[in-house]
């Protein structure tokens, strides 16, 4: 039997990927997607894409989406609080897994991990240890398409902002820049996938920089 798994998604392209390997494998039945937002501004926390957008690609993906509302400026107790009342909303609805996008940062896994022990849920990491660049390809190769909604300039040109994801623009990004971004190098936004019944018209925006970050607005086309 399949588990019942919720998926944390953050509206980019590792969630995404993560969602359609998830559904491939046979082992887990997706049956929720869970994002946190920020309450101040209406957003996807650290990607600033639109809640408006978020439902959007749930109601493509054919799932329920569960909103998670953080303040802004979130202290790490008003985030664990937070996170502690979903985990009980979640064990109430029957989850046995809750599965995220991380690719290769061992100190994210393990927070994940520790928040969840004794939980009853398990944590699952469907492209846990994939090269980048390979697992890239097969991304774009498969389908997907994400422009770039958040970029950190002191790594990556503010010009990339906005720009969709491809492997040319890839190639143009600095050496030591893991062009999936798994350092916070930049965030993204999926429009189109095998895991969507149709792709969602959008349309990038203004550019502004915030917090220090630059941050491109994706509208809906």
């Amino acid at each position: 039997m399949r588990k019942n798994t919720w998926l944390s998604w953050s509206s980019g392209k590792d969630s995404a990927w993560a969602l359609h390997v998830l559904r491939q494998s046979g082992e887990h039945e997706v049956s929720g997607l869970f994002t946190t937002v920020n309450a101040a501004f209406d957003r996807v926390a650290m990607h600033a894409v639109r809640v408006e957008l978020l439902r959007m690609q749930a109601e493509a993906a054919g799932l329920p989406l569960h909103v998670i509302e953080i303040p802004y400026p979130c202290s790490d107790e008003q985030y664990a609080a937070a996170m502690n009342d979903f985990m009980a909303q979640a064990r109430a609805a029957g989850v046995q897994c809750m599965a995220f996008g991380d690719l290769y940062l061992e100190d994210v896994r393990r927070y994940r991990e520790e928040r969840m022990q004794g939980t009853g849920i398990a944590p699952v990491f469907p492209l846990w240890g994939r090269p980048t660049r390979e697992l890239l390809r097969d991304m774009l190769d498969g389908g997907l398409r994400a422009h770039l909604t958040c970029v950190d300039p002191r790594v990556l040109p503010a010009a990339f902002a906005g720009q969709e994801l491809t492997l040319e623009l890839a190639a143009q990004m600095p050496p030591g820049t893991d062009c999936c971004g798994e350092n916070g190098e930049f965030h993204t936004f999926v429009s189109a996938g095998p895991m969507f019944a149709h792709p969602l018209a959008i349309e990038m925006g203004e550019v502004v920089t915030r917090d220090g970050f630059v941050f491109a607005d994706c509208k809906p086309g």
